[in-house]
């Protein structure tokens, strides 16, 4: 268990690499295809939605954006009530680099994938969502405690 954590990192890792190879899009760097794909998933959702789905800090999240706006992949509409709070939407020029992300995704988990059992990836993915959610547990409690 203690090499857990590196191995899942360099998966990702390797994922990003593989997709990025894949992506004719080369502006948008691979750090932001999990950006794309929640924009696209739900147009129009908070920066502080982004931030707790994917887990990211609140700033790390406006410095994304900030670099997705500005290459034209976004835009950003302050929320009526908070004029310092923004909903974010995908621009065209993200819809159409949008179906590369999914067919890469795609194609690196049929790669990464194969000659696994159906039932043993069931299980590992039944673990994997576990944790996750465990690990959402944690980082909300230490966030209230604060």
């Amino acid at each position: 268990m203690s090499k857990f954590m590196k191995m899942l990192n360099n998966i990702s890792r390797s994922q990003a690499i593989y997709r990025h190879s894949k992506i004719s899009a080369k502006d948008l760097p691979s750090g932001h295809y999990a950006f794309a794909l929640a924009i696209c998933r739900e147009p129009g959702r908070s920066q502080e939605e982004l931030a707790r789905e994917l887990c990211i800090n609140k700033s790390t999240v406006a410095r994304h954006l900030t670099c997705l706006e500005e290459k034209g992949y976004i835009s950003r509409v302050p929320l009526p009530n908070d004029k310092r709070q923004f909903s974010v939407y995908p621009t065209e020029k993200m819809l159409s680099v949008l179906p590369e992300i999914k067919q890469a995704s795609l194609e690196w988990m049929t790669l990464l994938s194969e000659g696994i059992p159906q039932d043993e990836l069931a299980v590992f993915d039944s673990v994997l969502e576990r944790m996750q959610t465990r690990a959402r547990e944690i980082i909300e409690k230490q966030e209230e405690t604060k």
